[in-house]
């Protein structure tokens, strides 16, 4: 009883603390970005030397008559995300002066 009344106090709290975080900044975003670009091909080479390992096993078992393994798709290199870098607003053009 007393552990599910601390789990409680302790989720409300969290949300309370992450509601008031400040938006990223540029440099932020963009690290976070180069992280999510790193992990998605760190997953791909995974799988591909996965599917090499897997593919290896299997030819050692193989029996004639039995197809071969599938291929594997080779993730190729690293290319980190194109950075888009907003191109600073032009400032709005003066108003004109009024005649009288």
């Amino acid at each position: 009883m007393k552990g599910w009344f601390v789990s409680a106090v302790c989720a409300l709290g969290s949300t309370a603390v992450f509601a008031s975080l400040p938006p990223p900044t540029p440099q932020q975003a963009e690290a976070a970005a180069l992280a999510k670009a790193k992990t998605a091909y760190a997953d791909k080479v995974g799988a591909y030397k996965l599917c090499l390992a897997i593919n290896s096993v299997a030819s050692k078992y193989r029996t004639a008559g039995t197809p071969p393994p599938g291929t594997c798709a080779d993730p190729g290199p690293f290319v980190p995300p194109t950075t888009t870098a907003a191109a600073p607003a032009a400032p709005a053009p003066a108003a004109a002066p009024v005649k009288k």
